[in-house]
C-alpha cells in the first residue's frame, strides 16, 4: 500500500523538495538535471501519487485551474472548502476564524496548494523560477495579506511537517477589495491581464486578495 510506504525528499533546485516513493526515486534522481519541463511533468506524476491514507482525510472538493499567460502555462493544484463546515453543517467565519489572522493558512484545504509555472514569474519584486512551489496566505487584522511562495512540496496542509520558513521563496503582499457577490466556496483564479502579463485571485466570503504577476522573457 502507498500509505504505509516511507517517503524521502530530493532537491531538484527550483522545482523544490519532493516527496519520492522508492518507486519514483531512481527516474527522478536520473532526470533531475534534464531541465524544468521535465521537472515540472516529474512534479506532477508525484503529487499523483501521494499516499492514500493523506487523500482518505480528504475533507473538501479539489480543483487544477490554468492560464496560459503570455505564452507560458501557470497551474494551481488546490483544495476547495466551503463555508459550511462539512462535519457539523455549521455556517463559519471565514477571515479572523477559520483562517486566523496572523497565522500561516494553507490558502485551501487538506494537502499544501501546488504551484507549477513552466518559466519564471515575477511576482511584486520577486522572481519565482520555473518549477513547482507551495502557495500559502499570511492574513493581518489590519487588512493586509502576504501570499508565501515555499519550494518544499507534496505535504499535508497543516501538522508540524507542513511549512518550513527555511524553505521560502517569496512574500508578496497582497491587494485586498471586498466582494459585491460573497462567494460560499473558496476559489482561486489565474487569468490574463489586459494591462499585460497575469492576476492571481483568492476569494472566500466576502473578500478578494490579488495580485499581478508577469512571465520572465
Amino acid at each position: 500500500m502507498l500509505g504505509r510506504v516511507q517517503r524521502q525528499r530530493i532537491d531538484v533546485g527550483a522545482a523544490g523538495l519532493l516527496p519520492v516513493m522508492p518507486e519514483f526515486r531512481g527516474i527522478m534522481v536520473a532526470m533531475k538535471n534534464l531541465g524544468s519541463t521535465i521537472v515540472v511533468l516529474l512534479v506532477a506524476l508525484v503529487a499523483c501519487a501521494l499516499p492514500t491514507a493523506a487523500q482518505q482525510k480528504r475533507l473538501s472538493p479539489h480543483e487544477t485551474i490554468s492560464a496560459v499567460v503570455d505564452g507560458h502555462r501557470v497551474t494551481i493544484v488546490y483544495g476547495r472548502p466551503y463555508t459550511k463546515s462539512p462535519k457539523t453543517g455549521e455556517i463559519r467565519k471565514i477571515w479572523g476564524g477559520l483562517v486566523p489572522y496572523g497565522a500561516i493558512w494553507r490558502t485551501g484545504a487538506d494537502e499544501a496548494t501546488l504551484l507549477i509555472t513552466q518559466q519564471a514569474i515575477q511576482l511584486g519584486p520577486n522572481t519565482i523560477p520555473a518549477g513547482a512551489y507551495t502557495l500559502w496566505t499570511l492574513p493581518s487584522a489590519d487588512g493586509r495579506a502576504k501570499l508565501i511562495v515555499n519550494k518544499q512540496i507534496g505535504q499535508w496542509g497543516i501538522g508540524s511537517q507542513s511549512y518550513d520558513e527555511a524553505n521560502d521563496v517569496a512574500r508578496i503582499e497582497l491587494k485586498k477589495e471586498a466582494l459585491v457577490n460573497p462567494l460560499d466556496q473558496f476559489t482561486i483564479s489565474a487569468e490574463a491581464n489586459p494591462a499585460g502579463g497575469g492576476i492571481l485571485k483568492l476569494g472566500w466570503e466576502n473578500t478578494q486578495y490579488s495580485t499581478t504577476f508577469t512571465v520572465k522573457k
